[in-house]
């Protein structure tokens, strides 16, 4: 049996050369470079700059196996029904907690004098009721909720060395209420524990708190405090803290929040403090814990912010 060369050769003997049969058509002739295709241009191309390293990093068997392999489709793939999250602070990764570059670490930040994280009295992280999103109510024996502009806080929590959501982490935080009192320290807010609450981050590293816009009070910059844990087991015992800081709000905001009713009292407290002179604030000016801020008294504020651990 002749194969489809020798037959080509008998035929066309001016041309009779060692040619790969792949490009000679049905009828023995020899098929023009032009016309051979985008796998054999590739494979001409890469042979003749192959010294050259012109792909670079290019993989060339994928590059041509895409250009001839035909198109399949494949499944995408998809949670077991069984699977479920587990609640440790390991970097995720997901698309939403994927590495995002290194990061300032946040200030560490003093607690205050009212924590209530059993390092100056009560302690209520191990009362039933703290973990939880909408922190306006007070639990347990009293029902209380907090009065003020709505807002709504949103801190995302990265790990500084990577940019790395960390999943699963438990933060507690606290804040004074629209008289610039605290619960369960302030007179008048002793017998609440309204505006605390823990929670877990999620699968963006962020926890979202529904509370009150909180005064501005005597000689501090308006701010939020809050407490970083390797989970909420952790937060709830009063375990290890990872980071201890606060959250400067923003000038424009506080200045049309306190010009509403109920905190008049903010109005000449704000005007007698600045981010520069804060004592907590004051050494950088709170450059990496301002709040981004977006909404409106009449619709409620949401305060946003992203830290490094």
């Amino acid at each position: 049996m002749t194969d489809r060369t020798t037959d080509r050769a008998a035929r066309h003997p001016d041309t009779a050369r060692d040619v790969d049969p792949r490009w000679i058509d049905a009828d023995g002739n020899e098929i023009d470079e032009d016309h051979r295709g985008l796998v054999y241009d590739i494979r001409t191309l890469v042979d003749r700059r192959r010294a050259l390293g012109i792909f670079g990093g290019i993989g060339l068997t994928s590059l041509l196996a895409a250009c001839s392999a035909p198109a399949t489709s494949s499944p995408s793939p998809t949670a077991s029904a069984g699977s479920s999250s587990t609640a440790t602070p390991t970097p995720s990764a997901s698309a939403d907690a994927a590495a995002s570059g290194p990061l300032d670490e946040v200030p560490d930040e003093t607690g205050g004098p009212y924590p209530a994280d059993g390092s100056n009295g009560v302690n209520v992280l191990d009362d039933s009721g703290i973990v939880r999103s909408d922190i306006r109510s007070s639990f347990g024996s009293s029902t209380t909720v907090a009065e003020g502009v709505p807002l709504e806080i949103a801190l995302t929590v990265r790990d500084a060395a990577t940019g790395s959501a960390l999943v699963g982490a438990g933060v507690y935080l606290w804040h004074c209420d629209r008289d610039g009192d605290y619960s369960l320290y302030s007179q008048g807010a002793a017998d609440e524990n309204y505006l605390r609450g823990v929670q877990a981050t999620d699968e963006t590293g962020t926890v979202r708190f529904t509370s009150i816009y909180p005064a501005c009070y005597s000689g501090r910059w308006p701010h939020i405090h809050f407490e970083v844990y390797s989970d909420v087991d952790n937060a709830v015992a009063a375990g290890p803290i990872v980071k201890t800081s606060q959250i400067a709000l923003p000038e424009e905001a506080n200045a049309l929040v306190y010009a509403t009713a109920g905190y008049e009292r903010s109005v000449r407290n704000a005007s007698q403090v600045s981010l520069a002179g804060d004592n907590v604030f004051g050494d950088d000016g709170g450059i990496h814990q301002i709040a981004s801020m977006s909404g409106s008294v009449a619709s409620g504020y949401t305060a946003s912010l992203t830290i490094g651990v």
